[in-house]
């Protein structure tokens, strides 16, 4: 199996222009052009990953073969974004790329509607899942016909501002792998892992957004208490989380050289640091990040 070295994948620029008359459906990312591109579980994170695409001119609308569990939600999405959206599944699984995005109690029905199903016989389709917890081995046990990669998106890929592990099944050449990391590039950093290292990848990035969100309400909660109206305290806490990360990031800073820029002896934020560690937040966040990790290996 291959599995490449752990390394950063630089986001490329993709054409922001439509195409002209007569070129291919999904042209301009790698070289790579399946002129279909089947979508089973239309829910944010494949509309966050295909939507660009249409917008940019990657994808035509008619090359889009999306599937949802019910016609409600086929009529609604119709008509929200001007795709064809069914509720049957042949269609999907017929195109030479597949982006697996049901919810992962789901997969077996969605193994079991595509079993019987004919497959491109040129060459083996790719299907890219981004289902949690869900190993490359029992993916290809269930779509054997198919080569697969393992993506782990994370939620701030919606704003574009994502980070998402891949790893890679068996088999998949060289320019459908730089087309799949494009495609994730559209919406954030892209890293090539082992997939052994892909459960810890998750239990950071994609439920470390769960914990943020908690330690800003948390914040804006102290804020009211303290004597700032509630839409004032969750716009002051949402903006210095995203001004912290920023700062951090940007000047690759250490956390704990943050920590001491900001808390100066005897003041108010040592003050609030004490606290912080006295009811063991520490511990609790690397607990949580440890429980995830875990969580995900059982999922297996």
């Amino acid at each position: 199996m291959h599995t490449p070295e752990p390394g950063l994948a630089q986001p490329m620029a993709l054409p922001s222009t439509t195409p002209p008359a007569g070129s291919p459906p999904l042209s301009g990312l790698g070289g790579f052009t399946p002129e279909s591109f089947g979508v089973v579980g239309f829910g944010r994170m494949a509309q966050a990953l295909l939507l660009p695409l249409i917008d940019s001119g990657q994808v035509a609308p008619a090359a889009v073969r999306a599937v949802v569990g019910t016609v409600a939600s086929a009529v609604r999405l119709e008509a929200q974004y001007g795709l064809v959206v069914a509720t049957d599944p042949a269609q999907a699984w017929q195109a030479p790329v597949v982006l697996l995005a049901v919810k992962p109690q789901l997969l077996a029905a969605a193994a079991e509607a595509a079993q019987g199903i004919p497959v491109p016989v040129v060459r083996r389709p790719l299907l890219i899942s981004v289902l949690a917890g869900v190993p490359l081995a029992r993916l290809q046990g269930l779509f054997p016909g198919h080569r697969i990669v393992r993506a782990v998106p994370n939620t701030p890929a919606l704003v574009r501002q994502g980070l998402t592990g891949l790893a890679w099944g068996e088999g998949i050449p060289a320019e459908q792998q730089l087309w799949v990391r494009q495609l994730f590039a559209q919406v954030g950093e892209v890293l090539d892992l082992p997939e052994s290292q892909l459960d810890a990848f998750l239990a950071l990035t994609s439920s470390g957004p769960a914990y943020v969100a908690l330690v800003a309400e948390a914040m804006a909660d102290g804020a009211v208490a303290a004597g700032l109206p509630r839409a004032l305290a969750l716009r002051l806490a949402h903006r210095t989380l995203a001004g912290t990360a920023a700062l951090l990031q940007e000047q690759e800073l250490h956390p704990a050289q943050l920590k001491d820029m900001v808390a100066s002896p005897g003041g108010t934020t040592i003050a609030g640091l004490r606290q912080l560690e006295r009811a063991g937040l520490r511990s609790a966040l690397i607990e949580a990040v440890v429980a995830a990790a875990e969580r995900s290996r059982e999922l297996a």
